[in-house]
């Protein structure tokens, strides 16, 4: 089984505000929406480790870390206890970014393998989603469009167990005050202009690594 007592040492320092978004090789009119979306859930004068519109405790905010030697860098960690997740770098740190995880017994811990990234994505509850709570679900079982009030929000990394999609993502969410709790389907939540500068760092192809809620263990700073 998976543990969380060795990815990650001590926090190192707050790291610089996010890199600029690239030229993707979409069509203008799709390319200026998602730019328009973008620009409308990212705060004015946004600085990665500081802005916070959104009143997250401090602990949530994103801040570069010291992780523990041996771990591949790329891969995903979440600390499913203290609602962190991790991106191991190629320099020994780790990009730290508070979230929040499945509610009840929805959270799955496991090995994924990052398998196909999406800007904006369209969202469609599974039928399990629907055949639990049909008042809130049923109305989306044709999808809901792209856009803030979407729930995957600005961007979407799907996790898979070989070739079969687990429909667990790590997505952006249009309820930032989610973040630090037990409150998602399954998936893993984040702050939308948050996943925005994490998605721009992730490769298809390497592993997320979603530990298990053993709430003995105390959350690490």
């Amino acid at each position: 089984m998976l543990t969380r007592r060795h990815f990650i040492l001590t926090s190192a320092a707050l790291f610089s505000p996010a890199i600029g978004l690239p030229v993707q090789a979409q069509g203008l009119s799709q390319q200026a929406q998602w730019q328009a979306w973008d620009a409308q859930v990212t705060p004015p004068d946004f600085d990665l480790a500081r802005s916070n519109p959104w009143g997250l405790h401090p602990r949530f905010l994103p801040r570069l870390v010291e992780a523990n030697p041996g771990l591949t860098p790329g891969d995903i960690h979440v600390d499913a206890v203290a609602r962190y997740l991790y991106h191991i770098q190629s320099d020994g740190t780790a990009l730290r970014y508070g979230v929040a995880i499945g509610r009840d017994d929805l959270y799955e811990p496991g090995v994924y393998t990052v398998r196909r990234k999406a800007k904006w994505p369209r969202w469609t509850p599974t039928q399990n989603m629907i055949e639990r709570e049909p008042e809130i679900y049923a109305k989306y079982a044709d999808g809901m469009p792209p856009g803030p009030d979407n729930a995957l929000g600005s961007r979407a990394l799907y996790l898979y167990v070989g070739n079969r999609d687990t429909y667990l993502r790590i997505h952006g969410t249009p309820y930032p005050r989610s973040i630090g709790s037990r409150a998602s389907s399954g998936c893993v939540r984040m702050v939308m202009a948050h996943v925005i500068d994490l998605y721009d760092r992730v490769s298809p192809g390497v592993t997320a690594h979603l530990y298990p809620t053993e709430r003995a263990l105390a959350a690490q700073s």
